[in-house]
């Protein structure tokens, strides 16, 4: 089956260049970017490509064939991954349990920032764990039952109470959290994307180029999603009065409802599965961002 064509716009010139100072000054690295495009862009398309249309995809990020083949391979190695030979070529297409993880990590991209909160902590009590058993649990019972890890952990609710004395739990977040750093974080990223979505908003509707508007987005959400790692996401209450972490939210957001018709049909142009073209994006990837319009 032949891919849809994609429809003629020329390439933004100012795009282009931003496209390739960022490429030569913060190269990504092959195996992060698959994880940021698999999880963005191909988990709400069903979660399987062939390999051959990835390496298409990947190639004007400057990530060549080789380097697309073995972080695929240690992506399987890994289990997020399964291979199947079609023909002479093959499909890449996410495990269950890969899947699973996708959705967990990708969540915190497209939900707003805690604005209401009902001043309960959470607070989890790990025995006898590894370091990274500590770490996996962290949002708490759904996905600690998913990892096994339900009979190594004790959680709690909590609330301040004042008449106790003592310091509160709010008091102790600047020590528990460096959000200074996190808050320099969020500033660059504003810095670094805002001057070409900029240019994106002057364009028509329907004048992005589908190409540009893929990269950046990908490049976009990748960079989100590093800075989110860092980030507590604390409710708006415990942040200081600048927190930049929802105006770099609405940046993602804005860029996602301009160009996401655009970005979908380079994919859709690009990848294939086994029976053909794509099939078409779920339900769910249209309430990202609080609701893009099909």
């Amino acid at each position: 089956m032949r891919k849809p064509e994609q429809p003629t716009l020329a390439p933004n010139p100012h795009v282009r260049r931003w496209i390739g100072r960022e490429l030569t000054a913060a190269p990504p690295r092959a195996s992060s970017l698959i994880v940021t495009i698999w999880g963005d862009a191909i988990a709400p398309h069903g979660g399987a490509v062939m390999l051959a249309g990835l390496i298409e995809l990947l190639a004007p990020f400057g990530i060549n064939e080789r380097l697309v083949r073995t972080s695929v391979f240690r992506l399987a190695r890994e289990g997020w991954l399964a291979a199947k030979p079609v023909g002479r070529e093959s499909l890449y297409r996410l495990t269950r349990d890969g899947a699973r993880r996708f959705e967990q990590a990708y969540r915190r991209i497209y939900d707003p920032p805690i604005e209401r909160w009902d001043e309960s902590w959470e607070i989890l009590i790990a025995d006898r764990t590894s370091a990274q058993e500590r770490r996996a649990p962290s949002t708490v019972a759904r996905i600690a039952a998913a990892l096994g890890l339900t009979c190594k952990i004790v959680i709690v609710r909590a609330f301040d109470d004042v008449a106790l004395g003592g310091q509160t739990l709010a008091s102790a977040v600047p020590r528990c959290w460096d959000l200074d750093s996190v808050a320099v974080d969020y500033r660059r990223f504003i810095a670094r994307f805002g001057g070409v979505i900029d240019r994106f908003r002057q364009c028509g509707d329907d004048a992005h180029e589908p190409a540009q508007s893929f990269i950046v987005r990908t490049l976009l959400i990748h960079e989100y999603r590093r800075v989110l790692l860092r980030d507590p996401q604390l409710p708006a209450a415990l942040l200081p009065l600048d927190w930049p972490g929802a105006a770099a939210y609405a940046l993602c957001r804005d860029f996602y409802r301009l160009t996401h018709r655009a970005a979908e049909r380079h994919l859709l142009a690009t990848l294939t599965t086994e029976r053909g073209t794509l099939p078409p994006a779920a339900p769910g990837f249209y309430r990202r961002f609080g609701g893009l319009e099909p």
